[in-house]
């Protein structure tokens, strides 16, 4: 349970998940700063999950799943079921089932937030719990560690100032993924900045241990750099445009085009050489040692396949309508 002590009446924290189990009993205990209302919003657990935050203090919003469920629609309906149990909050932080929130980030978060009157939503360094059980885990590990100072987007757990959220009309409920940095082109446009700070956020446990999870992911993200293109792709946007593109040529256009051409000419064939050679471009640079970059960058290469499968899935979405469905890894 949250401690009386630790209450604040301008700071809401909402949590979201899925059969999270001891991850989410982990996350919701570790606000140990404590929050004006504490909100989990469940999207149909079959793990007791609802009962275990309702036991330690947090009030439960279950979503109702006749609905297609998206991480931005729990998000909206928590920071809104949290805005009526508790109407003067500034802040909201959200955070992930999966995530344990860093002791002072609340603190340090908020108090930069009333530092800056412009800044809309900070995060921090969202680490993984296990970076060394997994090469999986590892790249999301390196994933995370984003530049800091005035950023372009955020992730999943972030403290957002509710007036920004407010008038931007929250979350876009029918993304699949991409859900924040969608929101943060929003906010920008409207003269809102986003900031990272060199400071703990979370630990999140990503809990990859199959291929077969990071395939999902990758192409996942390849469907949000899609979509993010078509939303907000014009100038002087170009929502990740470049990473869209980069998909469709590494992971499509020229593997496709060599093999179409090789099989006339078959020198061309040679021209496959091009991905080693690019991983080995990519682990040259960057820090850290020589094996983990060269790992990184085989699977930076290797991902833009996936990118380009979560492409033409989107692109099939679009052609055939109706409601996307979740790429889920875990």
């Amino acid at each position: 349970m949250i401690a009386a002590a630790g209450l604040t009446r301008n700071i809401a924290v909402v949590a979201i998940g899925r059969n999270e189990g001891a991850r989410l009993e982990r996350c919701l205990t570790s606000v140990e700063e404590g929050a004006a209302v504490l909100v989990y919003v469940d999207s149909g657990s079959t793990d007791g999950s609802a009962a275990i935050a309702q036991s330690l203090g947090a009030q439960v919003v279950n979503l109702d799943m006749a609905q297609p469920f998206t991480a931005a629609r729990a998000r909206n309906a928590g920071y809104l079921s949290a805005l009526q149990a508790a109407p003067a909050v500034e802040f909201i932080q959200f955070v992930d089932g999966d995530c344990e929130v860093a002791a002072g980030w609340v603190t340090k978060a908020s108090t930069f937030l009333r530092m800056q009157p412009l800044a809309a939503a900070v995060c921090g360094r969202r680490r993984e719990r296990f970076p060394d059980k997994t090469i999986y885990n590892r790249l999301c590990d390196m994933e995370w560690d984003t530049p800091v100072g005035q950023a372009l987007a955020c992730g999943g757990d972030v403290l957002v100032r509710v007036a920004s959220l407010l008038q931007v009309g929250g979350y876009r409920e029918d993304l699949i993924a991409g859900e924040e940095p969608e929101l943060c082109v929003r906010l920008r446009a409207k003269g809102w900045q986003v900031w990272r700070l060199d400071e703990e956020m979370t630990l999140h446990d990503a809990a990859m241990t199959r291929f077969s999870q990071w395939w999902k992911r990758s192409m996942r993200a390849g469907y949000a750099f899609a979509e993010g293109a078509h939303l907000h792709g014009a100038p002087p946007e170009r929502h990740w445009v470049r990473e869209s593109r980069s998909a469709w040529v590494w992971g499509l256009g020229l593997p496709l085009a060599l093999l179409l051409l090789g099989l006339v000419w078959p020198v061309v064939f040679w021209g496959l050489l091009v991905y080693p050679l690019q991983v080995a471009r990519l682990a040259i640079k960057g820090s850290g040692s020589f094996k983990l970059r060269l790992a990184r960058a085989f699977f930076l290469v290797l991902g833009k396949f996936a990118e380009a499968a979560g492409q033409l899935k989107f692109l099939r979405q679009r052609l055939h309508g109706g409601p996307a469905r979740l790429i889920e890894y875990k």
